[in-house]
């Protein structure tokens, strides 16, 4: 057994800001027994490396541009057609309500760009070995869940996935993301008015009435 070498694991990387993925893309090759098989701006270019070749952990961005599929969308699409993969989040949304979206679409793992990149490792192997993974924040903010009785009530909306539906959290991750209605309408496929209602019902949830009050609870809705 000594003399038996351990097969590197196959990594595909996704996301569509350049300095980011090259970054990922050096950080990992330094580790043993990582290869990155590769690395995309677009779900598109994923989705076609995908049909020709396997990876073992596919190393995903939640946020991508306004033209691309994303968030949950990108991650249920990724289980349905290629549903033998393995997907780990690394994003800079990663709140106890994001995460609980991700994970329920299908993702094995989600890690927090501020994160460092050990981190990232042991998640893509934890990933690869068929287990879920959480980092060590992110596991004590979601079991702190409980902790809303001394919160606002918006800031329970914010924080409470059954306040939100997963489109209306979609739409106004989109929304503070810079996307106009027509834009978002346009990326999710769906009429401009049934995004203008889905952006209203939140409103009328999170209890605000302008973009500023939303702006304003933005650092909550994003956990930061």
């Amino acid at each position: 057994m000594s003399g038996t070498l351990m097969t590197p694991l196959r990594l595909m990387l996704l996301d569509d800001h350049d300095v980011v993925r090259r970054g990922l893309e050096l950080l990992l090759t330094q580790e043993m027994h990582f290869e990155v098989a590769g690395s995309f701006t677009t779900s598109q270019e994923l989705f076609a490396a995908l049909q020709v070749e396997h990876a073992d952990v596919l190393v995903i961005d939640y946020s991508l541009g306004p033209a691309e599929v994303d968030g949950i969308n990108l991650i249920r699409a990724l289980r349905v057609r290629f549903p033998n993969e393995k997907i780990l989040v690394v994003s800079a949304h990663y709140n106890a309500a994001t995460v609980a979206l991700a994970m329920k679409a299908g993702a094995k793992g989600f890690v927090g760009k501020a994160q460092g990149h050990k981190e990232l490792a042991r998640a893509i192997r934890a990933v690869a070995a068929g287990r879920t993974y959480l980092s060590n924040e992110m596991a004590s903010e979601m079991e702190a869940g409980g902790r809303s009785s001394e919160l606002s009530t918006g800031e329970r909306a914010l924080t409470e996935d059954a306040k939100l539906s997963p489109r209306e959290r979609e739409v106004l991750r989109c929304y503070m993301d810079g996307m106009s209605v027509s834009q978002i309408a346009v990326k999710f496929s769906r009429s401009i008015t049934t995004i203008s209602a889905q952006k209203s019902a939140a409103f009328r949830k999170l209890g605000v009435r302008t973009d500023n009050e939303l702006f304003k609870i933005r650092h909550l809705l994003e956990g930061k």
